[in-house]
């Protein structure tokens, strides 16, 4: 599929054709507990997303299907400041991002489609990620946030997140930026809830700030930071920095090793509520595909060093061979429902005393 941003004028056409196949069908319905059914439209589905497999997601689903998708495929942030920014007059069908927060700011809101849960057998992952009210379906899990560091030059790391803190990281350590990047908001949450609450997280931050935190946007620019020697230690999702150790271009004297605790972070894929519902028909039926055998085959191969290192979340579905077992890394599950609706405050503090 072509990778465009969705234009004003195609989804106001696909929203009149859903809305004549509604009436045509004699159906008056948009409860969002209607499923995928027979008689329906075929209508483009925009997926808004920011994950690497994405484009090879599209494709496989529209040979698979016959449905025309339309793919706007940008970092989290900016994905979100378009829904926001179009709540009133929605423009896309389905969202697939990094943080369970996200979703759960959005479910909050009233944005996105309840009740809908794929046919698949979860495996514990994917049972503790799946919310109550079925607002959003999981996709996989990866960790944040991971620290990248060259082994040659350094060769006595940080084992606590307290001793990043030491003037021997001073100007030392980066990270990414929440309001670009998806999975940093989650990590600044995990460690709010780690430390006891937000203004102890706004401590720990503000101090490793004094103690030179540099900020890039997002994975690429953080871990570009590492290998030019601009940083010694990089924070970053944990799929990014195992794919920055081996592979075409990667460094392999770049390794991983993850403080107590890291955070999960859930990848999901929600339907937004105002859809028209052919649309809300066709992103539940995408839901399934990823979910499918030929869906995770996908996932694990469309962005073998980025985003495909992931932890599944359904049965049958081995990590690829690269990731550690989950058994030897000390996680912690966070609320989305406690942070999510906190996200635009905490980044808004983040931006204004730490980015700038």
């Amino acid at each position: 599929m072509t990778r465009i941003s969705p234009s004003t004028t195609v989804r106001i056409l696909a929203g009149a054709l859903a809305l004549g196949a509604v009436a045509l069908a004699g159906c008056g319905s948009s409860s969002p507990s209607s499923h995928s059914g027979s008689g329906s439209a075929t209508v483009p589905l925009v997926v808004y997303s920011a994950q690497g497999y994405d484009s090879a997601m599209v494709k496989a689903f529209h040979k698979a299907t016959g449905i025309p998708v339309t793919l706007d495929d940008n970092s989290t942030g900016p994905l979100l400041t378009q829904i926001e920014a179009s709540k009133n007059n929605p423009k896309w069908g389905l969202l697939w991002v990094d943080g369970a927060t996200a979703f759960a700011g959005l479910d909050q809101q009233g944005l996105l489609q309840k009740g809908f849960e794929p046919n698949v057998s979860w495996n514990s992952l994917g049972t503790q990620s799946l919310p109550a009210d079925k607002s959003y379906t999981p996709t996989g899990v990866t960790l944040m946030a991971a620290l990248v560091y060259n082994k040659t030059k350094v060769t006595d790391p940080p084992t606590t997140w307290q001793q990043l803190l030491s003037s021997t990281w001073k100007g030392a350590v980066g990270m990414n930026d929440p309001s670009q990047s998806g999975p940093t908001y989650p990590f600044i949450a995990g460690m709010m809830n780690y430390l006891g609450g937000v203004s102890q997280g706004e401590k720990f931050y503000s101090e490793l700030k004094a103690n030179g935190l540099v900020i890039h946007p997002t994975n690429g620019p953080t871990l570009q930071a590492l290998t030019s020697g601009q940083i010694k230690l990089a924070l970053v999702q944990s799929s990014a920095g195992i794919g920055a150790t081996f592979g075409p271009g990667s460094d392999p004297q770049l390794t991983v090793r993850y403080l107590n605790p890291v955070t999960l972070l859930p990848s999901a894929l929600g339907i937004d509520a105002k859809a028209p519902l052919a649309e809300r028909q066709e992103a539940e039926k995408f839901i399934e595909f990823v979910l499918s055998p030929a869906g995770q085959r996908v996932m694990q191969t469309g962005d073998p060093y980025g985003d495909s290192l992931y932890y599944p979340v359904i049965d049958g579905v081995n990590p690829l061979p690269e990731l550690p077992s989950l058994s030897s890394v000390t996680t912690q599950t966070i609320d989305p429902y406690t942070w999510g609706p906190q996200e635009a405050t905490i980044n808004t503090w983040f931006d204004a005393n730490i980015v700038r």
